[in-house]
């Protein structure tokens, strides 16, 4: 991946510090975007830097604005060989479909849906035919039914079927590979709440999972995806320990 830059919109969170530090440590340039934790994502850049040695190019803004996405996409050009993009924006949304307003819907589906794919629209369209690779981030809320979680999965699980339809629409001479990391109960991203209230105790305790995930699982499959030349495209990979497979 050496000089290729990817995009982390979203990437100042603990997942996004995981794929940062795995895409620098491959030789990548990751460019962090962040809206509510500027100083957050520069002392990730200043890490990265120190650590590996790469320039960790910031930017501030909301990705639904379009000035936003164009200057992340030209930051992205300007340090390196345009390549990766992976949208890690999100908002867990935790409003009960009984009392959910107009509102909550639209907000959950602005966050979770419209904005990752509005920028890889954008992104995919100054690729111009060369190899490159956009990883959605979903949940395993849009795998498997959970009670309670219309709001926040609804979004997400469009971002799964959206993603295939890009694939199969942007391959061939586009060469712009598109996939699908589910993350399950990790500690770290928008679970890591939930995770420390204990909610998801009991899957411990029935040995439905033998632990919680951390951000580096999640960073290593959507690793997989990025790898350049990749034979991979159109696919989900749910990342949650087997938790899904075993309810």
């Amino acid at each position: 991946m050496k000089g290729k830059s990817v995009i982390l919109s979203g990437g100042s969170g603990g997942l996004g510090c995981a794929v940062a530090a795995l895409v620098a440590d491959r030789g990548g340039i990751p460019v962090i975007g962040c809206y509510r934790s500027p100083d957050r994502a520069r002392k990730l850049a200043a890490d990265i830097e120190q650590k590996y040695g790469v320039s960790a190019p910031v930017v501030v803004g909301d990705i639904l604005e379009e000035k936003t996405r164009t200057e992340l996409i030209e930051t992205a050009r300007a340090a390196g060989e345009l390549y990766g993009l992976v949208p890690l924006v999100g908002e867990p949304a935790r409003v009960p479909i009984e009392t959910a307003t107009e509102s909550d819907l639209l907000a959950s589906t602005r966050i979770n849906f419209v904005g990752p794919v509005l920028i890889a629209r954008d992104f995919r369209a100054v690729i111009k035919g060369n190899d490159a690779s956009i990883v959605f981030v979903s949940t395993m809320q849009a795998v498997a039914v959970f009670p309670g979680s219309t709001v926040y999965a609804a979004p997400k699980a469009a971002l799964i079927h959206t993603a295939r339809i890009l694939a199969k629409q942007w391959g061939g001479g586009d060469r712009v590979r598109v996939n699908v990391v589910a993350p399950g109960v990790t500690t770290a991203g928008m679970a890591q709440k939930s995770v420390q209230s204990g909610k998801y105790d009991p899957f411990i305790e029935r040995d439905v999972i033998t632990r919680f995930g951390r951000a580096e699982d999640i960073a290593r499959a959507i690793g997989l995806f990025l790898e350049p030349d990749n034979y991979t495209t159109g696919q989900l990979l749910t990342v949650d320990g087997g938790l899904t497979a075993r309810m």
